[in-house]
């Protein structure tokens, strides 16, 4: 007799709630084996083949293309142990062979992570909002909680819009903006409420989710928790120029600006370590981190993301330029992993490439610090004592300020602003 398994949209990781389907992979109907993909999804961080653990016949889907599900919502149902379809993988009762957060690896499907059977009822529409003022409070992800409990919200007074009153985090920051829960004793009141203004109704909208979504969401984390200031400076980087053309005329792989840039991070950073830390709310601690993660501002069609070197301070240009280009193409073909766009502990974004001078980073949450690069163009600078042209580039560094102060940051940038000048100060690092 057929067993009918329901397959959830997985944790796939690094805190991500919810997920994009942008299309599917199997039909109903359609025999699927263990560890086979039904699902592609857009997540905050990539796009990601969702495999199903179950190998069987494809019963049900939920979710038409261009929905957002959140985490632990039904993806399909699959009948497996069917005479007239037999599991492709031999015996479906084994379970999946490949990881998903909540999922196991082996045994028996009945090991699933357990999510409250009414949240993942199938429906055509979301329910309507349910707010539950006692027993088990319908929430899925950690964030969300811990979200609430740093604000001193009581869940149980919210009215959740997921499915069945599925909690999620829009509910959280709704109510932060408009004070409508309860609070805690002891909590911190709510802010008030500012004065409601109307919307204008004209106009196209375009719906905050996927990357767009997320960069939302962390950059307005980022102005609400860190408290961040901004040094800038003037260079000559003509000698950096000269030093990169002189590289690339060699035999080998040719060597990028961003990588020269990158290696100029690296070696400042192990000078001021401080910039590369995080700070822990909790703990009241600064963090400062061992091992320097080096992302990137990249613009793809598909919006800003920041892909990241691992271990950059173990690199030398050579190896951080072929990376660079790897991870830059994969940002263009939008199969970056979630892997490769988190994690970072330091972040450089040259906004030159869009023809502009100067700009004022926000720190890239929970990262201490970002260096901005401008567009490196001829001005009249005072070389040697006499007036010439030089290849004259603005550097600013935002970071802060509860991990250092300012004679910190200013002698990182200095610092950075010297190796443009003068490349060789790098062969005292190497």
């Amino acid at each position: 007799m057929a067993q009918v398994l329901e397959f959830r949209l997985p944790d796939l990781g690094e805190g991500l709630t919810e997920a994009l389907i942008v299309r599917w992979l199997v039909e109903v109907g359609e025999v699927v084996a263990v560890d086979q993909p039904v699902v592609e999804v857009e997540t905050a961080k990539a796009m990601v083949d969702v495999p199903c653990p179950y190998g069987g016949v494809v019963t049900a889907r939920f979710g038409e293309e261009g929905t957002e599900l959140p985490v632990g919502a039904p993806l399909v149902t699959v009948a497996v142990g069917t005479p007239a379809h037999p599991d492709p993988a031999g015996d479906a009762d084994r379970g999946s062979g490949n990881v998903l957060v909540g999922y196991g690896t082996s045994e028996a499907p009945a090991r699933r992570r357990r999510v409250r059977r009414e949240q993942a009822a199938p429906a055509a529409a979301p329910a309507a909002p349910v707010a539950l003022k006692e027993g088990p409070v319908p929430v899925i992800s950690p964030l969300v909680r811990r979200l609430a409990r740093e604000n001193g919200l009581d869940l149980r007074e919210l009215a959740g819009t997921g499915p069945n009153g599925l909690i999620l985090r829009a509910d959280v920051e709704h109510a932060l903006r408009t004070g409508t829960d309860t609070a805690r004793p002891g909590s911190p009141a709510p802010v008030p409420a500012a004065p409601p203004v109307s919307a204008p109704t004209e106009g196209t909208r375009v719906p905050l989710k996927g990357i767009r979504g997320a960069v939302a969401d962390k950059l307005s984390r980022s102005r609400r928790e860190i408290p961040d200031a901004t040094c800038w400076v003037d260079a000559d980087a003509t000698e950096l120029m000269h030093a990169r053309v002189h590289m690339n005329g060699a035999s080998g792989p040719k060597i990028s600006l961003l990588a020269l840039l990158a290696r100029v991070c690296t070696a400042a950073l192990a000078r001021y370590p401080e910039l590369n830390s995080t700070v822990d709310l909790e703990a009241r601690e600064i963090v400062r981190l061992d091992r320097v993660h080096l992302g990137f501002a990249a613009q793809t069609e598909r919006g800003l993301v920041v892909p990241v070197v691992r271990d950059a301070h173990t690199r030398n240009t050579e190896s951080l330029s072929a990376e660079v280009a790897r991870l830059t193409e994969a940002a263009r073909t939008g199969t970056l992993t979630p892997a490769e766009l988190t994690g970072g502990t330091f972040t450089l974004n040259n906004y030159g490439v869009f023809g502009v001078d100067g700009s004022t980073p926000i720190v890239n949450h929970p990262e201490a610090a970002m260096l901005g690069v401008g567009r490196i163009v001829p001005k009249p600078w005072v070389h040697e004592g006499e007036l010439a042209v030089r290849q004259v580039v603005q550097l600013s560094l935002t970071f802060d300020h509860r991990v250092c102060d300012g004679g910190t940051a200013g002698g990182f940038l200095r610092y950075v602003a010297d190796c443009v000048e003068q490349p060789a100060v790098l062969l005292r690092t190497l």
